[in-house]
């Protein structure tokens, strides 16, 4: 009888992050990350930097971080912790507690990239993750640049009124599924902490996670889950396509409203999305996409976005700029 292979056994790093370079690793101190810290260790990746943000969101948190500190401990493999108040950030900037908390993350990813001079970061995102992404972003009427979801390795630019970085990111549990990093968890007997805002029905993440994944299961009599990895994988390729277009190669600071109106409206769009990621436009979807495509037309002058900006037409040029109070 052929022995099934150890959990994790099949998963390989990227080829632009080798073993001895220095890394971070986002470790939050749930099993995903404890999982990828182990095995990133495991690997020979002796030159690794835990980093670790407290959102402040849950009386347990610093515990939290605690935890984090004294496994990577246990690994030899020092960490870096930091405090962000998600709640006001998500308040002062309107934004939801999810995406004021990815924003805190990438920041101070960013700011320890800068300071330690290290831009690759590992993530510990894998399958179900993926999926999870691709039904948000469907429902909230995401693009296909949205549909394909998170890439195995991407780089992404952070920047904040004190500093600029750009990130290489590497995401290498992108193609396993959780239960096989339960079973890694198990296998290595592995602690780990268990976040309690996982089960919280406000985040809509977890209403996929627990109600609307299994629901879809039940209705069609199968795991859907792969075939919406699948869905994914297509999107990722063609919009590797659309993205290598001259016209989406850079973004520029104002759009230029004459060449604008002569693109396909695809590309448009796409650059509109484009534009918007670049100057750190959060929670951007088909509504803000077509409000500033609106200022393509003579009516209007500006737009709001959210996080406080709004885009401004003046002189055949649109420009990102803060709201008036």
């Amino acid at each position: 009888m052929r022995r099934a292979p150890a959990p994790l056994s099949t998963v390989v790093l990227p080829t632009a992050f080798a073993p001895g370079d220095p890394h971070l690793v986002a470790v939050s101190g749930g099993r995903d990350s404890i999982a990828l810290l182990h095995w990133l260790h495991a690997r020979g990746c002796k030159n690794l930097i835990a980093i670790h943000l407290d959102h402040r969101l849950r009386t347990e948190s610093g515990d939290d971080a605690a935890f984090a500190k004294k496994f990577a401990a246990t690994l030899n493999i020092a960490c870096i912790t930091g405090t962000a108040d998600v709640a006001a950030l998500a308040k002062k900037e309107r934004l939801s507690i999810e995406t004021a908390a990815r924003r805190a993350r990438h920041e101070f990813f960013a700011q320890v990239a800068v300071r330690r001079a290290c831009p690759r970061i590992f993530l510990a995102h894998h399958a179900d993750d993926q999926v999870e992404t691709f039904l948000h972003n469907l429902l909230r009427g995401a693009g296909p640049s949205g549909l394909c979801g998170m890439s195995a390795v991407s780089a992404r630019e952070i920047r904040s009124v004190k500093f600029s970085a750009e990130l290489q990111i590497a995401r290498p549990l992108l193609g396993v599924w959780r239960e096989e990093i339960d079973a890694y968890i198990a296998h290595h007997a592995l602690p780990f902490r268990e976040d309690t805002s996982n089960a919280d029905p406000r985040f809509t993440r977890n209403r996929l996670r627990h109600a609307a994944i299994p629901a879809l299961t039940a209705a069609l009599g199968r795991d859907v889950r792969a075939a919406l990895l699948r869905t994914t994988e297509l999107l990722r390729a063609e919009d590797a396509f659309l993205s290598a277009q001259p016209e989406l190669r850079a973004a520029p600071d104002a759009l230029e409203v004459p060449a604008l109106r002569l693109l396909p409206l695809a590309l448009q769009r796409r650059l509109i999305h484009l534009w918007l990621q670049r100057h750190a436009v959060g929670s951007i979807g088909f509504a803000e996409v077509e409000s500033v495509r609106s200022l393509l037309g003579s009516r209007g002058a500006k737009v709001n976005l959210p996080g406080g900006l709004c885009a401004r037409r003046r002189e055949k040029r649109i420009f990102i700029a803060p709201q008036k109070k």
